[in-house]
């Protein structure tokens, strides 16, 4: 299924928790936090402005992004996760 975001919203790819802490110790499912850092998989048109024309957005498709805790919605697309977020929400882009 191909989804495509409406304005500056932007669908992520969460990267996978880490299996293990810096010392090695191997972390249950349950004890693993959610990251915070994803893929960019598709970006909307950009945000409206009020003159009627669009900004597009400072990411493109493939950038490695950090975003806020608790940032987007959870969707499931063709049984992978994914968030769908506001171009607000991105902090930063990992190089």
């Amino acid at each position: 299924m191909k989804v495509k975001p409406i304005g500056e919203r932007i669908l992520i790819k969460r990267l996978e928790p880490e299996a293990k802490t810096a010392g090695g110790i191997v972390l249950p499912d349950t004890a693993k936090e959610k990251p915070r850092e994803g893929k960019v998989i598709e970006l909307g048109d950009g945000k409206l402005l009020k003159s009627g024309g669009r900004v597009k957005s400072q990411l493109k498709k493939g950038d490695r992004v950090i975003f806020t805790s608790y940032a987007g919605t959870e969707v499931s697309i063709d049984g992978e996760e994914y968030l769908l977020m506001s171009e607000e929400d991105i902090l930063a882009v990992v190089d």
